[in-house]
């Protein structure tokens, strides 16, 4: 029994001898380890090697939800949506071309070498091309600009496709704009400050009251009552209106006078398109014309009122505080005495 407990004694002993053996190796294996990390930390940043093939100046994901990705900071930009046009320069870019609508419709006092390159809805695809972009700005609400962006694609030129209809719509834009130009202080001044502008005007109304508005959209061939699709009714949701035409779809297709009067709206505000004198003739000549108009209440306080278009069709940017303001000033003068 004293062998076989000697024995097994030896072994024991033995073992711990090889555990300490085994842990002092892996010791200086843990310390050689160290000392290696702490040595390649030390060297210099130019010996860390990167992919140029995954590295971009910027990228985000467009409204088409295509990743979008910039080489280095564009220098020859291209806007084919006039409104997009002012916001890449209210983000402290330039242009070297635009559709003509930043002329007709938003009178843009740009440089005289910025190339007109056809109209909004008909842009000159080699026109564009041959100024040499490096990238595009597209809407994807427009036929012509979802064909020409395969062209644009073939070409390699990088493009990306916005669609503003509200105000958070531009707020995202002009942040991606500022972030390519790097003029992140042209955010806080065309984004930010109207967001709190905005923000300022609802904080004075009172939605309870709840006023009964018609929007109508008038063009020189007719007329048509626009829904919470529309940028102008947006505003007029925000601030505490109901729209007759939300509860009367119909009247999104036709201008029927018996819902009309059935409904009697507060106010009856317009916008028009195109030839003004032309939309606003077409309403008299049409629901105008009906007896029973002059004794709609809106009529009769003199609350049928026509919107400017540049806050109230064409997109406002960062005049939309002002949108915002111009109408919380009529639905609710005595908050903004």
């Amino acid at each position: 029994m004293y062998n076989v407990f000697k024995s097994r004694k030896f072994n024991n002993h033995h073992g711990y001898r090889s555990l300490n053996k085994l842990a002092r190796m892996f010791l200086r294996l843990f310390l050689i380890s160290v000392y290696i990390l702490v040595l390649t930390g030390c060297k210099p940043q130019a010996d860390v090697v990167i992919d140029d093939k995954d590295s971009y100046y910027y990228s985000f994901t467009d409204s088409l939800e295509n990743e979008v990705k910039l080489e280095s900071k564009p220098q020859k930009v291209v806007s084919l949506v006039g409104s997009y046009a002012e916001t890449w320069i209210l983000a402290g870019g330039e242009l070297v071309g635009v559709t003509n609508d930043v002329i007709s419709e938003r009178a843009m006092d740009l440089p005289s070498t910025t190339k007109i390159v056809g109209t909004i809805k008909d842009p000159n695809v080699e026109e564009v091309i041959a100024l040499s972009p490096d990238f595009v700005l597209l809407s994807p609400d427009i036929e012509s600009h979802v064909k020409i962006s395969e062209i644009l694609e073939q070409s390699k030129i990088t493009y990306g496709f916005f669609k503003v209809e509200h105000f958070e719509d531009y707020l995202d834009m002009l942040k991606i704009c500022t972030d390519i130009t790097g003029n992140k202080e042209l955010y806080e001044e065309n984004g930010l400050a109207v967001k709190e502008k905005i923000d300022e005007v609802l904080s004075k109304i009172d939605k309870k009251t709840s006023p009964q508005i018609l929007f109508i959209r008038a063009f020189s061939s007719g007329a048509k009552a626009k829904d919470d699709d529309n940028m102008a009714c947006k505003i007029f949701d925000d601030l505490g209106t109901i729209n007759i035409a939300s509860k009367h779809k119909s009247l999104l297709e036709d201008l029927s006078m018996e819902e009309i009067i059935e409904e009697d709206p507060d106010y009856i505000f317009v916008v028009t398109m195109g030839d003004s004198d032309k939309a606003l003739q077409t309403l008299k000549d049409g629901i105008e014309k009906n007896p029973a108009w002059s004794g709609l209440s809106a009529v009769q306080n003199n609350r049928y009122i026509v919107l400017p278009k540049e806050l109230f069709h064409y997109k406002p940017n960062a005049k939309w505080g002002e949108s915002y303001e111009y109408i919380a000033k009529i639905l609710y003068p005595e908050e903004f005495k």
